[in-house]
């Protein structure tokens, strides 16, 4: 038996990217039958989403500062009034 690099040879194929078997669908027919844009308005977030909101928001603000204490209050206070904000301006 020689010695030196063992070979593997498995004979498969390497893998490619499969494409979509289907085109996407017209947009157009995915539209209200009325012509009007549909929009996220009617959507009611639960609580817990709001909160995840506002504790990410408040996250970047403090990042921002680069996370120096004694601040963690008005960061938040400013994100849930930023947050609520937003909301209130997509109803």
């Amino acid at each position: 038996m020689a010695k030196g690099k063992p070979t593997s040879s498995t004979g498969k194929k390497p893998l490619q990217a499969q494409r979509p078997s289907k085109a996407a669908p017209d947009t157009a027919s995915l539209r209200p039958a009325d012509g009007k844009a549909s929009g996220n308005t009617g959507v009611k977030l639960s609580p817990e989403e709001v909160y995840r909101l506002i504790q990410e928001s408040a996250y970047f603000k403090a990042k921002e500062r680069g996370f120096a204490p004694g601040h963690e209050v008005q960061d938040w206070i400013e994100a849930e009034a930023e947050v609520r904000r937003r909301l209130d301006s997509r109803a």
